[in-house]
């Protein structure tokens, strides 16, 4: 591979060619894979419980798809989501796509297949809804006490990061007394269902309760009106608007002066990796309109230490997070972290708009809020709690390995990425826009998201053949490539990194980045007892990253040697 020198040496892989994987016979029950409504599967006829104990009988994999929207189904041939993961364990693929979506691990499927036959065991002796409840309960302190929260911070469990953002404007709402504008910070860098759950409108074509709905449609009760501050400047390239902090005071001015209440939600971090307003901005917003502004912190890639975290919470802030960007649990597994103060605020919920029942049940809800539980139907989502057991066990063992091994990981990985990256010839960083902050981010001090441009013959690379790229690197592509054995075992190789991020050029003409990424799981598989093989365990990893890096490289030749044609159709 001459011309592609790395700081790392690259170890050969097996060259063959992966076999496609055989399509998975269709499940029982007429379950439909990623949208499914396993209530209905096992409704009983008579009075007694509405659930059966046979609905926990479903295939493992088709649980884990279950009782969320499309972004879940698995495409029929090759048995996976639009994130290129499967639903079961697949150690064969490289896994640096974190920031979008992550392969279960065999430890985390592992313990799904326990939490199932747990629960199953608990239902021979109670009903299927009270068993279910309790479990709920019980992860919501495990995960309190992996993420070193107060007893007092309530968890409102969700099938999504995006449906908990309904949850926090349904909250905000009673907390502030009104209907409130959204001001979301950084509409250009949060998920694509955002600009929707802003408003109070649906983000999908159906709920994670199975119900068909039309999206970017109000959800009734619930729709208001949003405001959009982007983070990406307007000047040539990708940096952040150093304009962020004004833009966001005079959103919040202007919505206030119109006699709104403002739920504003802030960034931390965003899809490369960027935070925003600054603290000085807030601690500005809590000085001048004190009471009238309802934070929230969209926190869904879990890319910030505890103390942070906690931090935000005893300001009074509500918090979004995941268990499946970071921490690499299963797509999709959302939370809502609420300070008690603002859980006092319940008791003033009147009517309850008739299109949020639609988006959780009743054990999404911590059990201390009896008032607000008893109006919402008894509706276990087997999907979502066991996409929370997953990512339960990828928490737990991040949080098992040392603080000093978890920094001094993280950083070591952030050095030799940025290094690789700078050495490569068709990659060009992205600079990173973290905010510099009084609030201790322990091992976030380092970044953990490393997005790039491609770039040929000192031109960006389209939009159209970046995305290509992403989708090659998933595929094995040894036959594609004409060139040595090494470029064909490089070539070979299956693995994930995130997602494009499209952004606009000053000319209008659109843009990718791609990403990256340092998740939980590298660091928790790289620790040992012994320092040496630790050591060998962080270059091995960064190998591995040289190694995709290579892959980009043998796809952009491939690429420029027939014009006009995709990556994938050369």
């Amino acid at each position: 591979m001459s011309g592609r020198r790395y700081s790392t040496a690259i170890s050969p892989r097996n060259s063959r060619r992966r076999p496609r994987r055989r399509p998975m016979r269709r499940e029982p029950f007429g379950m439909s894979v990623g949208a499914s409504r396993l209530p209905e599967l096992g409704r009983a006829s008579d009075s007694g419980s509405r659930y059966r104990l046979r609905d926990l009988f479903t295939p493992l994999d088709t649980l884990l798809v279950s009782g969320g929207d499309s972004r879940l189904t698995l495409d029929p041939n090759d048995r996976v989501n639009a994130y290129g993961c499967a639903a079961s364990p697949e150690p064969e693929i490289w896994n640096f796509a974190s920031s979008t979506a992550s392969v279960i691990s065999q430890a985390a499927y592992d313990r799904v297949a326990l939490a199932r036959e747990e629960l199953m065991h608990k239902c021979l002796f109670d009903e299927v809804e009270v068993a279910f409840d309790s479990r709920c309960e019980d992860m919501r302190d495990e995960l309190r006490g992996h993420l070193q929260l107060s007893p007092r911070v309530d968890v409102v469990f969700s099938p999504s990061g995006t449906d908990s953002q309904l949850h926090a404007l349904f909250l905000a709402r009673a907390v502030l007394g009104a209907v409130p504008v959204t001001i979301v910070v950084g509409t250009d860098q949060t998920g694509s269902g955002t600009p929707h759950t802003a408003r109070g409108h649906h983000f999908s074509t159906m709920t994670a309760s199975g119900l068909a709905v039309r999206k970017d449609g109000a959800v009734a009760g619930l729709a208001g009106d949003s405001v959009a501050v982007p983070l990406l400047d307007a000047a040539p390239g990708i940096a952040m608007r150093p304009d962020a902090d004004e833009a966001v005071l005079r959103a919040v001015a202007t919505s206030l002066a119109q006699g709104r209440r403002v739920l504003l939600q802030i960034m931390d971090s965003s899809k490369l990796g960027w935070r925003a307003p600054s603290v000085a901005c807030l601690d500005e917003i809590a000085r001048r309109w004190p009471g009238k502004v309802q934070i929230v912190v969209d926190a869904c890639q879990a890319r910030l230490g505890r103390r942070r975290l906690r931090s935000y919470l005893d300001r009074g802030y509500m918090v979004l997070m995941t268990g499946s960007k970071f921490f690499g649990g299963p797509a999709f597994s959302g939370a809502l972290l609420v300070p008690k103060g603002l859980s006092r605020s319940l008791g003033r919920i009147g009517e309850i708009a008739p299109g949020f029942f639609d988006y959780a049940g009743r054990s999404d809800w911590p059990k201390a809020w009896t008032g607000l539980r008893s109006r919402f139907e008894r509706r276990p989502n087997f999907g979502q709690w066991l996409r929370w057991e997953a990512a339960l066990s990828e928490i737990g063992s991040y949080y098992a390995v040392s603080g000093a091994f978890r920094a001094k990981a993280l950083a070591e990985l952030a050095a030799g990425i940025d290094s690789m990256i700078a050495l490569s010839p068709s990659l060009r960083a992205v600079p990173a826009a973290i905010e510099a902050s009084g609030m201790d981010d322990e091992e976030f001090a380092h970044a953990t998201i490393f997005p790039f441009t491609l770039w040929r013959d000192g031109k960006p690379v389209s939009i159209a053949e970046t995305s290509a790229v992403h989708r090659a690197l998933a595929h094995d592509m040894n036959g594609d490539i004409d060139g040595s054995a090494a470029d064909r075992q490089v070539a070979a190789q299956r693995c994930l990194v995130g997602q494009p991020v499209r952004f606009d050029e000053p000319d209008g003409k659109p843009q990718a980045a791609l990403r990256l990424c340092v998740g939980a799981r590298l660091v928790t598989e790289a620790w040992s007892a012994d320092a040496a093989q630790a050591q060998r365990n962080l270059q091995h990893i960064l190998d591995r990253i040289a190694h995709v890096l290579v892959k980009i490289e043998l796809l952009l030749d491939r690429a420029a040697a027939a014009p006009g044609k995709s990556v994938l159709e050369v």
